[in-house]
């Protein structure tokens, strides 16, 4: 019983409890994140999904171990709630993966709008709830166990709850700066559940080892947790594919790169979105990157002894590996927010040496530097995850303003749906409108479309003197194309600001509509034959 453990007695431990646990508690929160991001992107949508699930479990652990501590104030049933906290934590990392690809299977033939939404909510509900339930419990529980009388009670709450936001504040800044990226998501949800479980055995031990073996749940959950170590530190998010070139993490992305005979490709999503694609006959690629070099040509390239160009957003380099290919005149400045992108550029994209990277924000970049351009690429938007700071009306009027007069701004935009009034593309088109009084758009392949704008009003006839000058056939023809589908863009009354943009919801919305497109033909064929027709088919 609890009156025999001698280490109750010692405040600290107490103290150490609160404090490991609030650190727990936000550790696995931005795990929660990394392990979700892959799957759903890391929108504000996706971290209102885990902020909201994460203080339900906290408030009904917070409801349930108060009651439970003044029905039965016994602290091992507190600890063996940690412990049980613990065994779900080490067990995230075997498998967590395929229960959120699980979810998301059945919901995406049950579901017809808002599928990441809810597949998101059902996966944090799933594999969050309960163990942060359970660490929930333990501040009313302490609180129980400390106060002794009602002369220091305000100072021992206090302590406690310090003890608890002291250890959430460390517990924010070790996984985002130190473990996530030295070691990975698994490795640092088996570190946290190690840690509840170890100071849960010094409780049950508290200085007599026999008590160790009197406790048969401490070797059954040591052993269970040793299981979860050998079989969780597989850091893989795509773990049905056995041939990525590399798999990882940084800062801010999930990584991945896997190539062929014809190709390197990187993404930062296990389930859709291509981010680079480096062809290694060093030809055209054939994707949007093509259609953008575009842009040189309405600047007047060939006219000019040289132009310079800046990449927001550079990610592992393919455009500014292109211009430099097919131009011998361009001075190259990417701007990435994400190192480690840019280490996987030099290593395995061939990025050019002549190309200046700075690891930085696209926006905060142009707030930190007066130079003016002859092209503005923006290539920022990944996936469903859309800055909204580089989607605004105040953005595209800072890209202005480091435009030289008859610079050109081109920017790819992602999730080009049905062309609905009201999707993400026009949204955007509409604010950049507000800015630029030439805007032309050009749809790059079945999701991209990049839009053209500049304040020159001789921008095509430009484009079309240049290209005349052009002596590779093959850009020739691409640049053809362009000019065989490029539209001039007629302004829609949508604005997005600084204050107001809701690029989640709208790109949310997109992907939806992507996703039920993809899907159609295999829930036609569910319908009729059930699952087993479905398996057949994939």
């Amino acid at each position: 019983m609890s009156e025999k453990r001698p280490i109750l007695k010692n405040k600290i431990f107490l103290y150490l409890t609160e404090f490991f646990a609030g650190m727990s508690v936000m550790a696995v929160e931005l795990g929660a994140s990394r392990l979700l991001a892959p799957y759903f992107s890391s929108s504000q949508i996706v971290w209102t999904i885990i902020i909201g699930t994460i203080m339900i479990a906290m408030a009904l652990g917070n409801i349930y171990g108060g009651r439970s501590a003044d029905k039965n104030p016994n602290p091992d049933k507190l600890y063996t709630r940690i412990i049980i906290a613990a065994i779900w934590i080490a067990l995230i990392p075997v498998v967590g993966r395929y229960i959120i690809l699980l979810i998301s299977a059945l919901l995406i033939f049950a579901v017809n709008s808002n599928f990441l939404i809810i597949a998101g909510f059902a996966a944090c509900m799933v594999i969050f709830v309960f163990p942060l339930f359970l660490l929930g419990t333990v501040t009313p529980s302490l609180v129980k166990f400390t106060v002794d009388n009602l002369d220091d009670n305000g100072k021992l709450v206090g302590n406690l709850n310090a003890s608890n936001t002291i250890g959430s504040i460390i517990g924010t800044f070790v996984p985002t700066f130190i473990s996530i990226p030295a070691v990975g998501t698994s490795i640092t949800f088996l570190i946290f559940a190690g840690i509840l479980l170890t100071l849960a055995v010094v409780y049950f031990v508290s200085g007599k080892f026999s008590n160790f073996l009197k406790a048969p749940k401490l070797p059954i959950s040591i052993f269970i947790f040793l299981v979860c170590v050998l079989l969780g530190h597989n850091n893989s998010f795509a773990f049905w594919q056995n041939d990525l070139t590399y798999e990882g993490e940084s800062i801010y992305n999930y990584l991945q790169v896997y190539e062929d005979d014809r190709e390197v490709v990187f993404s930062t999503n296990v389930l859709f979105g291509v981010q680079s694609v480096y062809m290694k006959e060093k030809g055209l690629t054939g994707f949007y990157y093509d259609y953008a070099m575009a842009a040189p040509f309405m600047t007047g390239i060939n006219e000019k002894d040289g132009i310079n160009i800046l990449i927001l957003g550079n990610g592992t380099g393919t455009y500014a590996t292109q211009c430099k290919r097919y131009f011998d005149n361009v001075d190259i400045t990417g701007v990435e927010i994400d190192q480690k992108i840019t280490d996987l550029a030099i290593e395995y994209f061939e990025l050019p040496e002549d190309v200046e990277v700075v690891t930085y924000d696209g926006r905060a970049y142009l707030n930190a530097i007066d130079e003016k351009y002859d092209v503005i690429m923006v290539d920022a938007y990944q996936d469903i995850t859309i800055p909204f700071q580089m989607s605004s009306v105040e953005f595209f009027t800072l890209v202005k303003d480091h435009l030289k007069d008859d610079g050109v701004m081109v920017v790819n935009m992602n999730m080009r749906g049905k062309d609905s009034e009201d999707d993400i593309c026009h949204h955007l088109s509409d604010t950049i409108s507000t800015v630029f009084s030439e805007r032309y758009t050009v749809n790059s392949g079945s999701t991209n479309r990049e839009l053209f704008a500049s304040n020159n009003p001789q921008m095509l006839e430009v484009f079309a003197k240049n290209v005349e000058m052009e002596d590779d056939a093959a850009l020739i023809l691409m640049m053809n194309r362009v000019t065989d589908q490029i539209t001039v863009y007629e302004p829609g009354e949508h604005l997005m600001t600084d204050d107001k943009a809701p690029v989640e919801l709208l790109g949310m919305k997109e992907i939806d509509s992507i996703i039920q497109d993809e899907v159609r033909y295999y829930k036609d064929i569910f319908k009729k034959e059930g699952i087993k027709g479905v398996i057949d088919r994939l």
